[in-house]
């Protein structure tokens, strides 16, 4: 104790953070701009390939767009529901079809299908490396859920090796 004394007697100041005190601060990782787009340029194409017309997004882990596209014939629809179904797999840390087969009724989380931000179909992903939640990814045009999925999944493949720490 008297060398804390000395310490601040000579105008030095000392930091003292109990153990038991959480970090007044945390970092976040989050995708790059570059990185968003990519993905979504890679979903996009895969279903072009496939010959669906669609909308892909990629959210940041609060649900926010971060790159969006929508093909030349995808549906005016598509947007919204790509990023409703990117903005559920982000809130709820799992795939947006995960989520639809969770809030059937008489599911412990049926209540979440009252807010109109879920969307309960497959095609939203999240984007998880090294521990961390990134964003996710949403895909909204192709026919049916299903499809949608597998065109995310190529939007997440495509940064998979950038995103890996």
């Amino acid at each position: 104790m008297l060398a804390l004394a000395g310490l601040l007697g000579l105008g030095g100041t000392v930091a003292v953070q109990a153990a038991d005190t959480p970090a007044a601060t945390f970092t976040v990782r989050q995708l790059t701009p570059e990185t968003a787009l990519r993905a979504v340029q890679a979903a996009l194409t895969h279903c072009r390939g496939l010959g669906y017309q669609v909308s892909a997004v990629v959210v940041d882990r609060a649900g926010l767009p971060q790159a969006l596209l929508r093909d030349r014939l995808a549906g005016a629809h598509t947007p919204d529901v790509a990023t409703r179904k990117a903005w559920t797999a982000v809130s709820v840390k799992m795939s947006s079809a995960g989520f639809a087969a969770e809030t059937q009724a008489g599911k412990p989380m049926s209540g979440l299908r009252g807010d109109p931000r879920f969307m309960a179909a497959g095609g939203g992903l999240p984007i998880e490396a090294g521990g961390s939640l990134l964003g996710a990814i949403g895909v909204s045009g192709a026919p049916g859920g299903d499809a949608d999925e597998a065109c995310a999944a190529k939007g997440l493949q495509a940064i998979a090796d950038d995103i890996e720490f």
